[in-house]
């Protein structure tokens, strides 16, 4: 029998494949459809420059099946592109080398998609910019991957909102899911503590987790492919662009930190003329160009491009979540992977109020400002954390907790589902290193607390005897009456 060949589009292999993206039960499914439009919402708000209100209501239809409802205070995705944003595949504004949320353009319409096979309803979306709301009703075209639009409307806009709202149907499992949820959301305004998420249970509560800081972060700024990122697709892309241009131009235009006496140089170490056309490259070129590429020292990527939580931000969530006797945060500089460059933050608390684990250690995992609550034995955090030598710096037992984050425009997560991290060398070191000066920190602490406390000791000691010494002493020398030692404990001195 001779095999059938044919092709399938995005949408369809993961609808066929929803494990990949995370939707591998109906629990898990719950909470991966709450994460993902969250998650869509903040990167709206901070896109627009204004601090997120995020109001995320889940109540029950009948049985199993769930209403979602998700509206923020951004200024909402263009008209005309919002059938595509959310009801096409691998379509977004997240392939730009800029950190984002967002990495494979997957998460809002797989959130839709499982809605639509689960609950066969489709979703509704509506967005305004504070002028007229246009609302949506859409559902995906599984076979080509695009959109389908039932219906649209134009209404006017009495309030003056603006933002995005998004309503979906789908079948899950709340109270199995409860637990990641709300774990999930308190994390959410620790990775992003210039937010406040508004959560309403299919129980009916109310749950508010506020911010902890009134400013937002600074933005990221998209940048230039950096030579050392490169493989040999993208170098072919780049060199079609430019055509006709001089290698110098290209080298000058195409990539980031490359100024033109660099560019220069390294054309004329490569054996390639600076003038010659870019047009002119054959195959073989092409390698010989990117080979030299990556042997060649050029200064490392820019990383304006990244956005960290930040040390004082992160600090005042910490602070207000957990209500630690010690905590510290790290920062560490940049750092390069695979020619993207990255940032690690990394924070301990000690003596926590507000910790699942008695006088163990708590990890807590965030990348490019995503909590990530599943798959933690298979982390790259937790393998350092796993392997650290606590007792070389914790000499007191107490509830320790640990969070990192790292962000970066190339996270290494090990799948589409984005719930953990590989673990690559360069990562690997600087979660290292932030843990071990952090903990530096903390032992230090910790020393200066058994000093104090043994100070204080002696002081009890000297308030209970000396005054004793002190009247038998009198005796002894014939006096009357006992010299006052209580100024002499107080100033630490010692009694004639």
């Amino acid at each position: 029998m001779q095999a059938i060949f044919e092709e399938i589009s995005v949408s369809d292999f993961f609808y066929r494949n929803r494990e990949l993206a995370g939707f591998s039960s109906p629990s898990r499914a719950t909470y991966m459809v709450i994460r993902e439009v969250l998650e869509n919402s903040l990167d709206a708000c901070e896109e627009a420059g204004v601090l997120p209100n995020v109001k995320v209501s889940l109540s029950t239809v009948e049985g199993k099946v769930y209403r979602l409802t998700v509206k923020d205070n951004g200024f909402g995705v263009p008209v005309e592109e919002v059938p595509y944003a959310f009801g096409k595949f691998l379509y977004g504004s997240k392939f730009r080398l800029k950190q984002s949320r967002g990495v494979f353009g997957l998460g809002g319409a797989m959130a839709l998609l499982y809605g639509q096979v689960t609950s066969g309803m489709p979703a509704r979306v509506a967005v305004s910019d504070g002028g007229d709301i246009f609302e949506f009703k859409l559902r995906i075209d599984v076979e080509r991957n695009e959109p389908l639009v039932e219906g649209r409307k134009r209404r006017k806009n009495v309030n003056g909102w603006h933002g995005t709202f998004v309503e979906m149907f789908f079948k899950g499992d709340y109270p199995k899911a409860e637990g990641k949820i709300i774990q999930y959301l308190q994390q959410t305004v620790i990775a992003s503590p210039h937010a406040e998420v508004e959560f309403i249970d299919p129980a009916g509560r109310q749950r508010v987790f506020g911010r902890s800081v009134e400013e937002a972060p600074s933005p990221p700024v998209e940048v230039l492919p950096h030579p050392h990122g490169l493989d040999v697709e993208m170098l072919r892309r780049l060199v079609r662009r430019h055509g006709s241009k001089s290698l110098l131009s290209f080298m000058v235009k195409s990539f980031q930190r490359v100024g033109l006496a660099t560019a220069k140089r390294f054309l004329e170490e490569a054996g390639f003329s600076p003038y010659q056309p870019v047009s002119s490259l054959s195959d073989r070129d092409i390698l010989d160009l990117l080979d030299a590429m990556r042997n060649y020292k050029f200064p490392p990527p820019d990383a304006k491009c990244l956005s960290p939580i930040g040390r004082d931000a992160l600090e005042a969530a910490i602070r207000k979540m957990f209500d630690p006797d010690f905590l510290y945060v790290c920062q560490r500089p940049p750092s390069v992977y695979r020619g993207h460059p990255f940032i690690v933050e990394v924070a301990v608390a000690y003596g926590c109020k507000n910790v699942e684990a008695g006088n163990g250690v708590s990890l807590y995992r965030f990348a490019n400002k995503i909590p990530l609550v599943y798959d933690a034995y298979s982390d790259v955090s937790m393998k350092v954390v796993k392997r650290f030598n606590w007792s070389s710096y914790v000499s007191r037992p107490a509830a320790i907790a640990v969070f990192t984050h790292i962000c970066s425009t190339r996270v290494p997560f090990k799948t589409a589902g984005k719930e953990c991290v590989a673990d690559p060398p360069e990562v690997e070191r600087e979660i290292e290193m932030g843990l071990r000066e952090c903990c530096r920190r903390l032992k230090t602490f910790l020393t200066g607390k058994i000093e104090v406390e043994e100070h204080g000791r002696r002081m009890k000691a000297y308030r209970r005897y000396l005054p004793e010494i002190a009247r038998l002493a009198a005796e002894l020398a014939g006096r009357d009456k006992p010299p006052s030692v209580a100024d002499l404990i107080e100033e630490g001195g010692a009694w004639r």
